[in-house]
């Protein structure tokens, strides 16, 4: 069985909308105006990269990411190697970009369900925060990279769903607290 890691810049209160920068988010940006950098907070990207196996995209985050990332080859190399599979009901083979590599749509959670329980290693989920609520409100989630900012943003697309789900009991592996107020939190799901 493959592990889903969702991993994510979140403010305190749980937004994850735009934190590079998006058009039309009154707060796009925020990872870089809310802190002063301090580059330690963030090699758990590194971490995620080399770890990862493969990368699961929503439709919109791969339609955001897929014409940027595959040209930012000091950045992204793992990312930009490795299998990618896009959740959507609505794209076709034709909509995908030719230069990023292996990439798959699956049309569903159950999908996503078979991917997990196939062999292979890690699969990355960034950004996506729709795919996200839906496998967690499945259960599928198995792992969290969380780096929380020391912001509060109000509205703004949230990691965690709204939805009415029972109590999903988590436990934090790893941990750390940069000089910039970050704090990064991996959390494992409890099953």
């Amino acid at each position: 069985m493959r592990t889903l890691i969702a991993t994510a810049f979140i403010s305190l209160d749980g937004v994850m909308e735009a934190p590079g920068g998006e058009p039309d988010y009154r707060n796009s940006g925020w990872t870089m105006t809310s802190v002063d950098f301090d580059p330690a907070a963030y090699e758990m990207k590194g971490t995620e990269q080399d770890e990862a196996t493969a990368l699961l995209l929503g439709r919109r985050s791969y339609q955001a990411f897929s014409p940027v990332w595959p040209a930012m080859t000091e950045e992204f190399p793992g990312y930009n190697a490795m299998p990618k599979y896009v959740v959507s009901t609505t794209l076709k083979d034709k909509d995908l970009v030719e230069n990023w590599g292996e990439t798959t749509i699956l049309r569903s959670t159950a999908d996503v369900a078979r991917l997990r329980a196939s062999d292979g290693g890690p699969i990355s989920i960034h950004g996506s925060a729709t795919l996200v609520h839906s496998l967690q409100e499945h259960h599928l989630i198995d792992r969290y990279h969380l780096l929380v900012f020391p912001v509060l943003l109000g509205a703004g697309k949230r990691l965690f769903s709204g939805a009415e789900l029972g109590a999903q009991k988590l436990k934090l592996v790893d941990s750390a607290v940069y000089s910039n107020g970050i704090q990064k939190n991996v959390f494992d799901v409890l099953r």
